[in-house]
């Protein structure tokens, strides 16, 4: 085993020393916090007892401090509750400036009457914390302060007491009675991403064991919050979450040290819980910065030396970083270490690595997602384990490589290994998907040199030559002899423009196959050249395109079929719809006298649905009028004709004088007997215009409709099947009177038919909507059409006549 070289020793050694430095800075650091936390937490007390803006009651203490003769941050650890060697050396008298550097001057001679505090009251306050009455203890200023206001809002005993379960049932108590909390909980995160409860108050025991460890991936509010997401508040919606007390209201606070989330604060309430004041939530977030300072290491910390061993002992590559602070914001992380098994994508040695800020190093770290990981992965704990990046490490134009990335938290570090995901096993696993491929798609490559004396072949080449495995390949020059006659020319004028014209060409050709016929092969080729512009060799790909090839040959000739049953189809509706407009007439007659009447008719919106509706307005010999509309079944040339077979059955049998039922007998005869045996719908209405009388029978279709001074009223139903549908059917006929204005309405289904209502819903919603008929029926009509519900693209039929 090579020895490590001296520098490299020297290197971890002063790496070692700077690591403990930098320790027992931030331990001093954190004592500083937790001084000016209590400083600030005693000027606050002092500021609500005695009435007094915060900057009269720093004031306050400094002056107390001085005239008791110790420190401020004894005298403030002493109004806290805290002991006095936790905030700091007592017996030394305080500096006037002492709060100035932290924004709080102090003014000297200011009277402190302010607020309805007089200055005997805090002289008595500074008097008591040198003695007291003879026999009796001496007060501290604290115990003093106290008999100057009631309790208010609770002070952070937390920081008082050593246990964090201790502390946390003091601060329970103190809540309970300011902010009304029923219970709190602090989470420590642990490694890998769960959560443990540290410490409770208020809980059960038994669901304080249930909810002792929260495992990774379980979304409870405490874990939500450690994760990254912002703090919540009794009444945000993830406050509902699964955890500890529920169906509580719930405030949760992050517990952040050197910008890492060790934890989380959660405080619980009865439904529906405190609306918090700014000062109140400021409050929760003193308390959870001091819960933070007590959460204790979880596991045994690792020492530079442990990291060392720790690092020089993976396989993979790895670098250990640092994180780096300012104003207590994560900017950058130094690298600390590098093992032996890393390779800088730059070339540079490790000991040029060591020691330098990452940004510094990989510039191009930020824009890749890199950083932003490693961000993610010191915040929340989480470890990030092979997932596949897109990493660019070096600044300008470069192609990015799919490393593999794993990034766990170590000791308060980063421990950070990648490693290419087309190394080794990477290699062999593309090289395995591009054969699938190849098989799958029936492709082969193919490179041959320019003499022919090399020439490689891709796996499945062979198979499609139908050559054996030990065969040569075949030259590119040679395969006009294993194609079929017919295509010899395609593939000469292919070697051609590839060899000697130097273009890159492609032909679709029939291969021979071994067993007799052929298959359809497309070859693609190019030549590939030197720097002078000679050939060197020939590459490309064949393509078996057989399957395509018949696909296209069926999809062609499905196609041509199509075209000849479009083509048919457009000629017999164009045929159906000549025949229905030739038949129908254009115009009502206007020689009834004492009617006035109007018709329409409106084509389906597609060609291909003309259908059979008809409608007929005839005159008889004894002064009557035949009014009719009917609806064969079906589409195209077989409804039309059906159509016209009734309509010219019902006008001859008409002049024998007979009603209404009865013409619709003999219709339904005529429908038996016809060819394919048409069924259709009618309604048939003989109407005297000399006396109104009205005479009308149906045969399964919409009723008449009259249209009056006292409004729409539809027509009782008689009974009647469709015409076709039995053999001897029996139709029922009804009378009714029509006075001088009535209209009289009769319609086809396509006018009001819908899929998602009945009929008879759609005609009440029309009329309603249509209004009176007026005095212009072809107005009328065209407003019918204009407003018809219907979305079925049928044919519609209407006849509107108007007693004068």
């Amino acid at each position: 085993m090579t020895a490590r070289p001296e520098r490299d020793d020297s290197t971890a050694r002063a790496l070692a020393g700077t690591v403990r430095r930098l320790q027992d800075a931030a331990a001093r650091l954190r004592a500083e916090a937790r001084t000016r936390s209590v400083v600030d937490l005693a000027t606050g007390i002092l500021s609500e007892r005695l009435g007094v803006l915060p900057a009269e009651a720093a004031a306050h203490l400094v002056r107390l401090a001085r005239e008791s003769g110790v420190t401020v941050e004894a005298l403030a650890a002493d109004i806290v509750g805290l002991p006095t060697a936790a905030a700091g050396a007592a017996g030394e008298p305080a500096a006037e400036g002492q709060l100035a550097a932290e924004g709080q001057p102090a003014a000297e001679g200011e009277d402190v009457s302010a607020g309805g505090t007089d200055g005997r009251q805090v002289s008595e306050v500074a008097e008591g914390s040198s003695g007291g009455a003879p026999g009796e203890p001496a007060a501290g200023p604290a115990a003093r302060l106290a008999t100057l206001a009631p309790p208010v809002a609770p002070a952070p005993a937390l920081a008082a007491e050593p246990d964090l379960q201790r502390a946390a049932g003091a601060v329970l108590e103190q809540l309970a009675t300011s902010l009304g909390a029923r219970a709190l909980a602090v989470w420590q995160r642990l490694p890998g991403g769960g959560l443990c409860l540290a410490a409770h108050s208020g809980l059960a025991e038994a669901e304080a064991e249930a909810w002792s460890r929260v495992p990774p991936g379980v979304a409870t509010p405490a874990q939500q919050v450690v994760g990254g997401a912002a703090e919540l508040w009794p009444g945000d919606p993830a406050a509902a979450g699964p955890s500890i007390g529920p169906g509580s209201a719930r405030a949760v606070l992050p517990l952040v040290e050197a910008g890492r989330r060790r934890g989380a604060l959660e405080v619980l309430w009865p439904v529906p819980g405190p609306s918090l004041t700014p000062s109140q939530r400021r409050q929760l977030w003193a308390l959870a910065e001091l819960c933070t300072t007590l959460l204790g290491p979880v596991g045994q910390p690792l020492t530079p030396e442990d990291t060392d061993v720790l690092l020089e002992g993976l396989l993979s590559p790895a670098l250990l970083l640092e994180p780096q602070l300012r104003d207590d914001q994560l900017v950058d992380f130094a690298i600390r270490r590098v093992n032996a098994q890393f390779r800088d994508p730059l070339g540079r040695p490790r000991d040029a690595l060591e020691g330098v800020s990452f940004l510094e190093a990989y510039p191009a770290a930020g824009a890749s997602g890199l950083f932003e990981r490693l961000l993610r992965v010191h915040r929340t704990g989480v470890p990030l384990t092979g997932e596949l990046l897109q990493l660019v490490l070096r600044d300008g134009p470069s192609v990015p490589a799919t490393v593999r990335l794993a990034v766990a938290p170590l000791g308060g570090r980063l421990l950070v290994g990648w490693e290419a995901a087309n190394g080794p096993s990477g290699e062999n696993e593309q090289a395995a998907l591009l054969s699938q491929a190849q098989r799958l798609a029936r492709v082969a490559g193919f490179e041959e040199d320019a003499d022919h004396r090399r020439i490689r072949w891709s796996d499945g080449l062979r198979q499609l030559f139908g050559l054996p495995a030990g065969a040569p390949p075949v030259p590119l020059t040679d395969l006009a002899r294993h194609v079929h006659p017919d295509d010899e020319a395609a593939v000469r004028r292919l070697v051609d423009t590839v060899r000697h014209r130097r273009r890159a060409s492609s032909a679709v050709f029939r291969l021979a196959s071994p067993g007799g016929g052929y298959h359809f092969t497309r070859v693609i080729a190019e030549p590939v050249l030197d720097a002078e512009g000679r050939l060197v060799a020939v590459r490309g790909a064949y393509h078996d395109v057989s399957a395509q090839h018949r696909t296209e040959v069926a999809l062609g000739a499905t196609r041509a079929r199509l075209a000849d049953s479009e083509q048919e189809s457009a000629e017999r509706a164009q045929l159906a719809l000549r025949l229905q407009q030739a038949i129908l007439p254009a115009e009502p007659p206007r020689d009834v006298t004492g009617l006035r009447a109007a018709v329409r008719y409106r084509p389906a919106a597609k060609r291909d649905r003309v259908g059979g509706d008809w409608y007929d307005v005839l005159p008889l010999p004894d002064k009557r009028v035949l009014l009719a509309v009917g609806d064969v079944a079906g589409h195209g040339v077989g409804a039309a004709t059906g159509m016209v077979a009734l309509r010219h059955a019902l006008r001859g049998l008409a002049v024998t004088g007979a009603g209404p039922a009865r013409l619709l007998e003999w219709a339904n005869t005529v429908a038996l007997r016809e060819p394919g045996q048409v069924t259709a719908t009618a309604v048939c209405v003989l109407l005297d215009p000399a006396g109104g009388e009205l005479r009308w029978a149906r045969a399964g279709h919409l009723p008449p409709i009259r249209l009056g001074s006292d409004g729409a009223h539809v027509l009782p139903l008689p009974h009647g099947v469709l015409l076709g549908a039995l053999e001897e059917a029996r139709y029922e006929e009804y009378r009714a009177q029509l006075s001088p204005g009535d209209v009289l309405l009769l319609y086809t289904d396509g006018l009001v038919e819908r899929r998602d209502r009945p009929v008879e819903d759609s005609v009440d919603q029309l009329i309603r909507t249509a209004g009176a008929p007026g005095p212009d029926l072809e107005h009328y009509l065209d407003r019918l059409l204009d407003l018809s519900p219907s979305d079925t693209e049928d044919d519609t039929c209407l006849i509107a006549v108007r007693v004068e």
